[in-house]
């Protein structure tokens, strides 16, 4: 293995409540520091040199997930008035092409190239689209760096024009008043937080758009959208913990919000409007949310309750349409829906049949209409575009994703749960190649996030699928942190509780080997972001479980981060993992925080990744990260860093990028966990 680069430690000391600390690496965050930049491409250097060897698996698993690919597809058409609307790519081409077309079957207009908006620019995302109401307009908002700002642009879809840049800097909230006339959009402060809302009108381009809502409190997230029935501008702010909806009559951009209901702290609601009512989903008093009914024209009232709080039923959205209100809900640990008719007073649940699955809402955006469409997957079933029926109870299936060279038959997945230190149980949902058996030397991997509520779903993986090919049986943890069991089962893993992520995590990986699916030299983890604080926290905690981590944008310099409010996002983060002003919150984070509590331990191998402009997680946290494991460790497994020097958080934009840099971190993967071998199907 080649001799890796060694960043020069400069002693950097820190206090905070009466505790003194060194960070001998803090100067890797000055990116204007030529020597940070050197430092960057010289890891990159020495990563792609420790790699060379897994060249021809990296072009094999490249090629396998391409050719899982359907390159010239389209997605099933969604309706609005008299159009159809519909997204396709092409093959070679790495970015969508957004179209539409007279319903029936009229003539395809292409709205937005994305390939030749993109140009050759390294990097390239869409991050808003929106038609005007009357149809005659696209506004969209695009990023070009991965620093998430956002810049808006107009097009006249009878004439092609498209206008300059309305707004530069701005994030991805595009909104049309019904006049087609007047486009809000929101911008950031400096800490990166969406805050102000502008009412731009394209009629008056030379005149400054006008600021509308500004959200003053630094925890507060601002966003706008309309709601299905037309009728409004819903405007929501947001916490971690906290939210308030205003709404504005679509049809009057120039009056003011108003709010539907004062912002209590560790109150969360939702809002759709629906005719001459406003169905609200609220968490006061009732973890698990419950559904109230409110009359559109007067929210002073006392809301009616249609239902209560269900210990057993989770609430995490709603879609309303004219005779039926759909509730998102998850249940045992699975997403599904909730049917209510409106006119009758019933409900019910809607079942699926494998053993692990997600479903999701697709675009409904019709409101008059008996259908709701939604996408249902799972780790063996590719994404798939469902009409349900809401009266007959039926479900048709529009569109099933493509998938070349796949046959499910060849694939398993299940459902098996661990028993973590405290006795809760945890599931753990796996992919494997069928005829695969527990013999105990199985290669494995593992992947967790367990933060923000949010749910680790069996999305259908094509990577996985090389994984399987190879032997690999595939794990997802759903650790403490997510939603997956409802809203106690984000509770119980943030805050003060946050240690219940790691050791869960500790034991779905001991579970997988009792059940004797793998064992620790064949074993490897995988977490990005918050999951790879996830995965930095258990490799401290027990380097000897695996071969091999994981760790994509790793958030793991948490106290240095946490106790700086000029980054992104630092105030936000206070209610989800505690404010480090506060004794309590420091010293319990102290002892997790992957970078401070790297210790003399033989680590396993690890492959970190960065990207330059990302504004969430700093570049810097994986760089000082990967140097202190390797001044601490005493195996000879490699420890790497690739950091990404044109893009974000995201990692590389359009397809094919995307494909090579999982073909890259799998690769390595592969090798540690000895897995290297072709597949023996195509």
């Amino acid at each position: 293995m080649p001799t890796p680069p060694n960043a020069e430690p400069r002693p950097h000391t820190l206090s905070h409540l009466g505790h003194t600390w060194t960070d001998e690496y803090a100067w890797l965050r000055d990116r204007d520091d030529p020597r940070v930049l050197e430092h960057l491409q010289a890891e990159n250097a020495h990563t792609e040199h420790a790699t060379a060897h897994l060249d021809p698996t990296r072009q094999a698993l490249y090629d396998e997930i391409l050719g899982r690919i359907q390159e010239d597809d389209a997605d099933p058409p969604w309706r609005r008035g008299p159009w159809l609307y519909y997204t396709r790519t092409e093959q070679g081409r790495p970015y969508s092409i957004h179209c539409r077309r007279r319903a029936p079957d009229g003539r395809e207009e292409v709205l937005l190239d994305e390939n030749e908006v993109a140009g050759d620019r390294e990097y390239f995302h869409l991050g808003a689209l929106a038609i005007s109401p009357d149809h005659a307009r696209l506004a969209w908002a695009s990023d070009t760096d991965g620093s998430e700002r956002y810049a808006v642009r107009i097009k006249d879809l009878a004439t092609g024009e498209v206008s300059g840049e309305v707004a530069t800097g701005a994030k991805t909230t595009l909104v049309w008043a019904t006049d087609g006339r007047h486009l809000f959009y929101s911008t950031p402060d400096d800490t990166d937080r969406p805050y102000r809302l502008w009412r731009y009108d394209r009629l008056a381009p030379d005149q400054p758009a006008v600021l509308v809502f500004e959200e003053p409190d630094p925890a507060f997230f601002l966003g706008a959208h309309r709601s299905r029935d037309q009728q409004w501008i819903v405007l929501g702010l947001h916490s971690k913990v906290t939210s308030e909806v205003h709404l504005l009559p679509a049809d009057d951009p120039t009056a003011a919000f108003r709010g539907v209901r004062p912002r209590v702290q560790e109150v969360e609601y939702t809002v759709e409007p629906h005719g001459e009512h406003l169905f609200v989903l609220d968490n006061a008093g009732a973890p698990n949310f419950r559904l109230l009914r409110l009359p559109a024209a007067g929210w002073e009232v006392e809301p009616e309750v249609v239902w209560t709080d269900d210990p057993e039923v989770y609430l995490t959205g709603l879609a309303a349409f004219a005779n039926h209100l759909v509730v998102w809900i998850r249940k045992n640990g699975l997403s599904g829906l909730r049917v209510l008719d409106l006119r009758a007073g019933t409900h019910h649940d809607v079942a699926f049949e494998e053993p692990a699955w997600v479903v999701r809402p697709e675009r409904n955006t019709e409101y008059e209409t008996t259908e709701v469409r939604m996408t249902y997957e799972s780790l063996v079933t590719p994404p798939s575009v469902l009409a349900y029926d809401l009266d007959a109870r039926t479900i048709r299936v529009l569109k099933r994703t493509p998938v070349p060279h796949y046959d499910p038959s060849d694939y398993t997945t299940a459902r098996t749960w661990a028993t973590s230190h405290d006795g809760m149980k945890v599931p753990v949902t796996l992919l494997y190649r069928t005829g695969t058996r527990p013999d105990g030397d199985n290669p494995a991997l593992l992947a967790g996030y367990g933060a923000y509520g949010i749910d680790s779903e069996p999305w259908f993986r094509r990577t996985w699928l090389s994984l399987a090919d190879r032997g690999v049986v595939c794990a997802l943890a759903h650790v403490r942190g997510g939603s997956e069991l409802g809203r106690r089962w984000y509770e119980s893993g943030k805050f003060l509780h946050k240690e219940n992520s790691f050791r869960d995590l500790v034991a779905c990986a001991e579970h997988l080997q009792e059940q004797r699916w793998t064992r620790p030299e064949r074993l490897g983890i995988w977490g990005g972001s918050a999951g790879g604080l996830l995965v930095g926290a258990v490799t401290n905690l027990r380097p000897d479980l695996f071969a091999c981590v994981l760790a994509l944008v790793p958030f793991v310099d948490v106290v240095n981060t946490m106790l700086d409010e000029s980054l992104p996002l630092t105030i936000t983060e206070y209610e989800e993992w505690g404010d480090l002003r506060e004794p309590e919150y420091f010293e319990y984070i102290r002892g997790y925080a992957p970078y401070e509590n790297v210790g003399e331990a033989a680590y396993p191998a690890v492959l970190a990744t960065a990207g330059l402009n990302d504004p969430r997680v700093g570049y810097w946290e994986a760089a000082k990260w990967v140097q202190r494991l390797r001044d601490h460790t005493t195996s000879d497994a490699p420890i790497l860093l690739r950091v990404n020097m044109g893009a974000g958080h995201a990692g590389a934009s359009g397809r094919y990028g995307r494909i090579e840099e999982a073909a890259f971190e799998y690769a390595f993967l592969l090798d540690r966990i000895g897995a290297v071998a072709p597949p023996d199907s195509p």
